[in-house]
């Protein structure tokens, strides 16, 4: 298979785990805190992710610079995108309960969800797509996490999307053309980044990287916690140590 499409795949894969989550917290009336360990659950897995295979990674290909550079540049950007769909509606995007406005509260908060919602999403596919270009097998602790990760988003965010009174049709129209396109964002760091030296590789990493961390740190982790119960710490753990495991696993 060529690699471009293999890239496309695995991308795929790892976003439609956002229309499973949505089915789930769309369809389901799942307690608060069930939803809030699981998405503390997923911000574990995605840190640990993050911190053995992206930051690492960047780092043993190109050393302290590009990768502390690149993390900065990412957490900027997403920091810079995300203010400005907060505004328009999109702040508590990952939200279970009653804080996602509706079209009639905010005029245009449809469209700063959706957005919101690729911004979240893409930045995961890419590096999904330049894990290939060593020339060897996708990295599956990546794909694993991304997908492990996604269902608590997806369902997480679809139930405040209940509440806010929007359609199933806008709700699994958003995550399905989410996935779609976490697939096409896999193809386009894989195509795009094939012939990258290793420092400008290395940086667009660590770009991923910080902007993921950014967005455990404002969308993932205030929703984990908010309706937080003692053991969220001790579930946040467990999931920081599956990814581990996958990690050491897969060396």
């Amino acid at each position: 298979m060529p690699g471009s499409l293999e890239a496309g795949a695995w991308g795929l894969l790892a976003g439609s785990a956002l229309l499973v989550g949505a089915a789930v917290g769309y369809l389901a009336r799942i307690p608060r805190k069930v939803v809030a360990s699981i998405m503390a659950f997923g911000a574990g897995v995605l840190l640990s992710a993050v911190s053995f295979e992206l930051i690492a990674g960047a780092y043993d290909e190109a050393g302290l610079p590009p990768t502390v550079v690149g993390a900065i540049a990412g957490a900027v950007i997403y920091t810079g995108c995300n203010v400005v769909l907060a505004r328009r509606g999109a702040r508590h995007r990952k939200r279970s309960g009653d804080r996602q406005p509706s079209e009639a509260e905010q005029d245009g908060s449809g469209t700063a969800l959706a957005l919101g919602a690729l911004l979240d999403g893409v930045p995961e596919s890419v590096v999904i797509g330049t894990s290939l270009l060593s020339g060897g097998a996708v990295s599956a602790v990546t794909v694993a996490a991304v997908f492990i990760s996604n269902i608590p988003e997806g369902l997480s965010s679809a139930s405040g999307m209940r509440r806010a009174g929007r359609s199933r049709t806008y709700v699994f129209g958003l995550w399905a053309g989410i996935a779609i396109i976490s697939g096409l964002a896999a193809v386009a760091g894989y195509a795009l980044l094939g012939d990258a030296p290793p420092a400008v590789l290395a940086a667009i990493t660590a770009l991923a990287a910080g902007a993921i961390i950014t967005m455990i740190a404002d969308t993932m982790i205030p929703e984990a916690f908010e309706n937080t119960h003692l053991a969220i710490g001790m579930i946040t753990l467990l999931g920081f140590l599956t990814a581990f495991a996958l990690s050491a696993a897969e060396r």
